[in-house]
């Protein structure tokens, strides 16, 4: 078998010396009925390897499992493919045949983590967390709460009540206001107090003796019963 004078990497004068290897009836085989089909297997090959990759990993329409599966399945058929083109375009060199092998599915194996690593990030729109741009805008926006006593008394405790909360971005080129109200109720025992009777002046607490004076036996008046209910003055 004659060897080819070109090296792989210059491709327009090996291509045009396989051509006419394979026109020239004089010389044994034919490369192209190789190159081609090495070359179509492999090309159809790889486009399957990456349609399962994506099926797989970025739209999650097949499982883990089964992509792994299906890629290990057709990766031989890629590098069958590599090979025979291979073979051909290095006129039947079978070292310098498998040695280009190896470069295309090495550089193939890095040029597709490359694309899919790349694919990740933009399809994340490239932004960054919340959190990162929050220190790297030096501060971001500035919150001014404002707090109002609520206007109701009695025995019922209002929590923290937010009034308009302004967000001023930086440079002033964004100001957004929001009110935000939150109110809390909490119930305060009343602990009764001891009223004197009208009668006996007898001190006693109405509701421990069922709203009767324990000395003299007289029904405690309604007026009373409403002041001994009343919470204690702070």
């Amino acid at each position: 078998m004659p060897q080819s004078q070109y090296r792989a990497r210059e491709v327009g004068a090996k291509t045009h010396e396989v051509v006419e290897y394979d026109h020239d009836d004089t010389k044994p085989g034919k490369p192209l009925h190789i190159l081609v089909p090495g070359g179509l297997v492999a090309l159809g090959a790889l486009g399957v390897i990456i349609l399962v990759a994506y099926l797989t990993w970025f739209e999650g329409r097949l499982e883990q499992s089964t992509g792994t599966l299906l890629i290990a399945i057709l990766f031989p058929f890629y590098v069958g493919g590599v090979f025979l083109f291979s073979y051909g375009y290095e006129l039947y060199n079978i070292p310098r045949a498998i040695r280009l092998t190896a470069i295309i599915v090495f550089l193939t194996v890095a040029a597709v983590v490359i694309v899919a690593v790349l694919f990740f990030v933009l399809a994340g729109g490239g932004k960054l967390p919340e959190g990162s741009k929050k220190k790297s805008s030096g501060g971001g926006a500035k919150i001014k709460p404002s707090i109002k006593p609520s206007p109701s008394g009695g025995n019922v405790s209002h929590g923290p009540n937010l009034g308009p909360v302004i967000f001023t971005g930086l440079g002033g080129t964004r100001t957004r206001e929001v009110t935000r109200e939150v109110v809390k109720e909490v119930e305060v025992p009343v602990v009764p107090k001891p009223v004197n009777c009208p009668f006996c002046s007898r001190s006693y607490v109405p509701v421990d003796e069922n709203y009767i004076c324990p000395s003299c036996g007289a029904t405690t008046p309604e007026e009373l019963i409403v002041q001994s209910q009343e919470p204690k003055q702070k």
